[in-house]
Parts: structure tokens; C-alpha cells; sequence
């Protein structure tokens, strides 16, 4: 059986799954499946092949959903999401992910959950709303959140998360203490120019076959770090803006990356001119190249939200981005043509890029 390219889509109104073959010129769209609930972010579980999904209802509240068969059935559980009956209520699951045999999922307001029995119960990890910071929390504009999780690849006591308007932070100790990675990373909202924490990051990645290297797309520049987020060195020059959500990086080339600037944070957050585009750096933010053909070149009042872009494991590697307005654009060569893989589907929150082999 050949292989399939498989996009998960989270949206406003539940998730779906798309489906191609490796050409990846005409696609199959399936469902909508959690119906109603709001997907913010879906991932395949590394180790056991089950769909994640987290999200939250107006009327149930937060959880993680599963499916272990490709969409066809689907279980969640929001047992032991909760901060205690002293604590704020935990109101929606923002990103999930399977790492070293666990589930862990970043929710609002910002915390850190994490399962060891297939997600079926949740436990607090406490130490990072302990950190000494953490009554100096503020929210962006899309409040106080913890959106990325990044798992060290061989380290199970080492990972990254990013929170909006906080900054990024690192554990080394499997979650007990945590440490601000900020430095070197504007806040040009703020007055303290050597601001430890409270830088609003946007997306967290980290580069492919690079243990410590990061790249992040923040509210103030896109930066690049070589050391795990100790420091960091701005790489956004060469762009249109310094403004942008998603960023993806290359699944085997660690000095490729793709972003998607908007017009900035005081404006309508929209693509640039209203002409769509997405930018490529092959030299590790050396330098960045406009990919635009077959994207609209005028009235592109689109907007990209930060979980809405992905990229597969083919090769040439396929990039894929889902607008507000329910269109998704994709591209089989790396970004250098564009074309439209669904449309009108439900506002759409985040894409997820999966390879099944055979």
C-alpha cells in the first residue's frame, strides 16, 4: 500500500481530516468530527499512532480528545484538568502533544498538564505556575496561554514551552523548576529593555537533526537560538514585518524554515498589502525569499493563526497553511507553488501535516 499525506484541521466548529496520496494534487475531506467543540490543536501520538486533539466546549469546558483509527471513532477525557477549587478555571486546551511514553497539553489560563495512562487522567505540573514570576503573568491579546510544547528528542527531562504574553521557559528536571529563555528577544511594549520574562512569543519551534537550536516567530521579530533559549540572535531581517503567528521549520534541514508575516500588531494582523505570501530562510535567517506563486496577489485580507501551518515528511516537503476565512493553500515543492487544497470550511485554528507509510 503506498503512502498517504494526511492534514488534521482544527477549526471553529471541530476538526477534520483531509486525505492524498503522495502527489498530493487532489484531496479527500472528511468529516466535521468533534462537532462544535472548538479544535485549537491536533497531533499524532509518536507512540501510539492515535489522533490528539485539544480543544474546548462553551457547555463541557476543556479536553483531549483521541482517535486510534484514523477519525473514525473518537474518546476525550478532561479528568484532572483543573487547577483545584482554590485555583482560576482551566478553560481550554491550546496545544497536545506524546513525548517519552506521555500525553502533555498546554492550556489557559497558562499551565502544563500532563498524562501517564493514555489520557485518561491528568495531572498538574505544578512547577511552572510556581516559578517566582508567575504573579507577574500578564495575557496577549489572545490571553494568557500556554500554546507550544517542545520535547527535548532524547532528554525526557528536558522541554520548552511558549506562553502568551510570558515568554519562553525550559525545564531540565522533568518539570519541577523551570527557567525564563528570553534573553536577547525584544518587548518593545515594555519599559525594561533586558525584560527576563514577559516577552509575547507567538510560536516555538526547534530545528530539525539540532538538539538546542529553537526559532521562534514573536510579537517582536523572528529569532534563532543556538543554545537551548539561553540567548537569542533576531533574524528578521529581510522580512516584510516583524509581526506573524505560525512558523514551521523543515522536518530534516535545520536552516530551513518558513514563516508568514502580517501587516502588525497595531493594524488589521492581515497579510502584508493584502497580497498573500509566505517567506523562506534555507541559511538558518540569513536571508528570506518571498514564495507567492499561486497565491492571491490582491484583496488577501487573510489571516493565519499560530497552529494553522504545517509541514509533511516527503520529500520535496509539503507546506500547508489554513486561513480565518476557511481556505487552505497547499504546496508539494517546498512553498515554491501554491493551490487550493479545501475551502470553506469553518474558521480554521490549526493544520497538521501527517505521513502514513503503507
Amino acid at each position: 500500500m503506498s503512502p498517504r499525506c494526511l492534514l488534521l484541521v482544527g477549526t471553529k466548529k471541530g476538526a477534520f481530516i483531509l486525505e492524498s496520496d503522495v502527489s498530493r494534487d487532489r484531496w479527500e475531506v472528511r468529516g466535521p468530527f468533534i462537532e462544535n467543540w472548538g479544535i485549537h490543536d491536533l497531533s499524532v501520538d509518536p507512540g501510539s499512532g492515535a489522533i490528539l486533539a485539544g480543544g474546548a466546549s462553551a457547555w463541557y469546558g476543556p479536553a483531549v480528545w483521541q482517535s486510534p483509527d484514523l477519525g473514525a471513532t473518537w474518546s476525550h477525557s478532561s479528568e484532572g484538568l483543573t487547577y483545584g477549587d482554590d485555583g482560576p478555571k482551566v478553560t481550554t486546551v491550546w496545544n497536545v502533544i506524546g513525548a517519552h511514553g506521555a500525553l502533555f497539553a498546554g492550556v489557559e489560563p497558562a499551565g502544563l498538564f500532563r498524562s501517564d495512562d493514555a489520557g485518561a487522567t491528568w495531572s498538574h505540573v505544578a512547577g511552572l505556575r510556581e516559578h517566582p514570576s508567575r504573579p507577574e503573568w500578564q495575557p496577549g491579546n489572545g490571553g494568557l496561554i500556554c500554546h507550544t510544547i517542545i520535547a527535548h528528542p532524547t532528554d525526557a527531562d528536558r522541554m520548552w514551552v511558549a506562553m502568551s504574553a510570558v515568554g519562553t521557559f525550559e525545564t531540565r528536571d522533568g518539570g519541577v523548576t523551570w527557567e525564563p529563555r528570553n534573553r536577547g528577544v525584544r518587548a518593545d511594549f515594555h519599559p525594561d529593555p533586558d525584560l527576563v520574562f514577559g516577552q509575547c512569543v507567538h510560536k516555538l519551534i526547534r530545528a530539525a537533526g539540532e538538539d538546542d537550536v529553537l526559532l521562534q516567530q514573536n510579537h517582536c521579530g523572528v529569532y534563532r537560538s543556538a543554545d537551548g533559549g539561553l540567548t537569542w540572535d533576531e533574524i528578521t531581517a529581510g522580512l516584510p514585518s516583524e509581526f506573524g503567528f505560525p512558523m514551521v521549520g523543515h522536518p530534516r534541514d535545520g536552516s530551513t524554515a518558513w514563516v508568514i508575516p502580517l501587516d502588525g500588531a497595531d493594524k488589521l494582523r492581515m497579510m502584508p498589502g493584502a497580497r498573500a505570501a509566505v517567506w523562506r530562510t534555507s541559511d538558518a535567517g540569513g536571508s528570506w525569499s518571498r514564495l507567492d506563486r499561486g497565491l492571491p496577489k490582491s484583496d488577501a485580507y487573510l489571516a493565519v493563526l499560530r497552529e494553522a501551518m504545517a509541514v509533511d515528511q516527503l520529500d520535496p516537503v509539503g507546506v500547508y497553511f489554513g486561513t480565518s476565512s476557511g481556505r487552505i493553500y497547499g504546496s508539494a515543492d517546498e512553498g515554491a507553488s501554491w493551490s487550493v487544497v479545501a475551502d470553506n470550511l469553518p474558521q480554521i485554528w490549526s493544520v497538521e501535516a501527517h505521513v502514513i507509510e503503507g
